[in-house]
């Protein structure tokens, strides 16, 4: 692991994972870690050299001390990894929130990236904020849930038979275990990324204008999806795919949202002609 400064005085962790070929940057979900990206990256991992970050407050990345979030700094956490270890020009793979952030620091400085794969990216579309807030579930959710177990094998055993987490493939399930866990002084294991932190990220989730730049992205993009049954990100990456330019849609219809841990040899299938296109 390494490490890079980003604002606030947040300093952000950097793992890689190896393999040959151009770099390419993966960014995770709200509530996640770098780590949980490493099965799909290990299938890519022929083709390019695989790094991931762990966003501000997720991991072994660190707070802003006052505690406020917001989805700009997200972006502005991709472009301080991108910068620190001169990842420029390479493939953006992002995940919900995660992909969110690469398309901002995209935005942000046209040719960081390459190409960018997006899966369920939370961009809302301009007609849902005139709907009003969103339904308040996700935070409130984050904020029950719960942060201390007896040992990492306790808190797999939890998450590995009950939803959502029981639709990850082991490897994803055993890499969020391993690294979003933290040691308490009484031999016990808490989460890493803070409940307060989770649900503050999802109430910021429509604060922020990026929908209405999409057509800005000059570079290559393929926005990915799951099944949009009983789904709102993937209804949403159908409009985001239709808002890029040069967007491409590739619809998984055996994935839910949390498709990248679901199925991370096939989302990497399904990414391989397009990320071999988009990078020399």
């Amino acid at each position: 692991m390494v490490t890079v400064a980003s604002t606030d005085d947040v300093v952000i962790a950097v793992h890689d994972f190896g393999g040959s070929g151009p770099p390419m940057l993966l960014s995770h979900a709200t509530g996640f870690h770098g780590w949980v990206l490493e099965p799909l990256a290990r299938h890519l991992a022929d083709r390019f050299h695989c790094w991931a970050f762990d966003h501000r407050g997720h991991g072994a990345s660190s707070r802003p001390a006052g505690g406020d979030v917001t989805w700009d700094a997200y972006g502005t956490d991709t472009s301080a990894v991108i910068h620190g270890l001169g990842l420029g020009g390479g493939l953006g793979v992002g995940h919900s929130m995660g992909a969110t952030a690469l398309v901002m620091a995209e935005l942000a400085e046209p040719g960081a990236f390459a190409g960018l794969v997006l899966y369920e990216p939370v961009l809302i579309p301009t007609s849902w904020h005139e709907n009003g807030p969103p339904p308040p579930e996700l935070a409130e959710s984050a904020r029950r849930r719960r942060q201390v177990f007896a040992s990492r094998e306790d808190a797999y055993e939890n998450f590995a038979t009950k939803p959502p987490l029981d639709v990850f493939d082991p490897d994803a399930l055993r890499a969020y275990v391993e690294h979003g866990f933290i040691d308490t002084a009484d031999g016990r294991v808490r989460l890493a990324c803070d409940p307060e932190h989770e649900a503050r990220t999802y109430e910021a989730g429509r604060l922020h204008a990026t929908f209405e730049r999409l057509g800005h992205l000059t570079c290559p993009v393929l926005v990915m999806a799951g099944s949009p049954d009983g789904n709102p990100p993937a209804a949403i990456a159908l409009e985001v795919a239709e808002a890029i330019p040069r967007a491409r849609l590739a619809v998984l219809d055996h994935l839910g949202h949390f498709g990248p841990m679901q199925d991370p040899a096939g989302v990497a299938e399904a990414m391989r002609d397009f990320a071999a296109r988009v990078t020399p």
